[in-house]
């Protein structure tokens, strides 16, 4: 009997070895499907970084904001940043066509778009599978989002870009405050 048992917890073992074999591969190869191979979970939030900094420059009127909360999972990193400027609800279409064209432009799959009339949102996904998203919430504040896929696991350390307004460490973000002759107008845009 022991010894059927013992070979028993051997099969096991072997089963559970080959699953752990098959499941690394099959990471592995969807790792080197995105087209972020051997990335760690820094160098993918540098990228998740230049993602939201040149979505934010591709913003004109310029909008102020401030880094939000970074947060990491097991082998993902999703970096935030919070839109200080006003957004009028007049102007919220406006600025939500602005950023989903430049996305488009880039390569990126637009996978969803929230028409909510109050917390409306566009979200997409590059070529290498970082998910990207813009949406509005609480008093209209719109806040960009950048997820990086599941890469090498590292340490990550604070976004080196720097906000073109208060940074609001240690303390609460507000909510948007800071007045735009465009984007905080309420007269609708008018097509000629």
């Amino acid at each position: 009997m022991k010894r059927v048992m013992q070979a028993g917890r051997m099969i096991f073992a072997l089963i559970l070895t080959g699953l752990c074999v098959v499941a690394c591969e099959a990471e592995t190869d969807q790792s080197s499907a995105s087209g972020v191979t051997g990335m760690n979970m820094q160098e993918a939030a540098e990228r998740a970084d230049g993602m939201l900094d040149a979505t934010i420059a591709a913003v004109v009127p310029e909008i102020e904001w401030a880094h939000e909360d970074t947060t990491s999972g097991s082998c993902e990193v999703t970096r935030r940043r919070t839109v200080m400027t006003v957004i009028s609800d007049q102007r919220r279409g406006n600025f939500l066509g602005v950023v989903e064209r430049f996305w488009k432009k880039q390569g990126y799959k637009i996978t969803a778009v929230r028409r909510d009339p109050e917390m409306p949102a566009v979200y997409a996904q590059t070529p290498e599978a970082f998910a990207i998203r813009v949406l509005f919430g609480y008093q209209g504040q719109a806040f960009f989002e950048a997820t990086t896929p599941c890469v090498v696991k590292s340490g990550v350390g604070e976004p080196k870009s720097v906000p073109n307004g208060p940074a609001y460490d240690g303390v609460a973000i507000p909510t948007p405050n800071v007045r735009s002759g465009f984007w905080s107008s309420e007269e609708p845009l008018t097509r000629s």
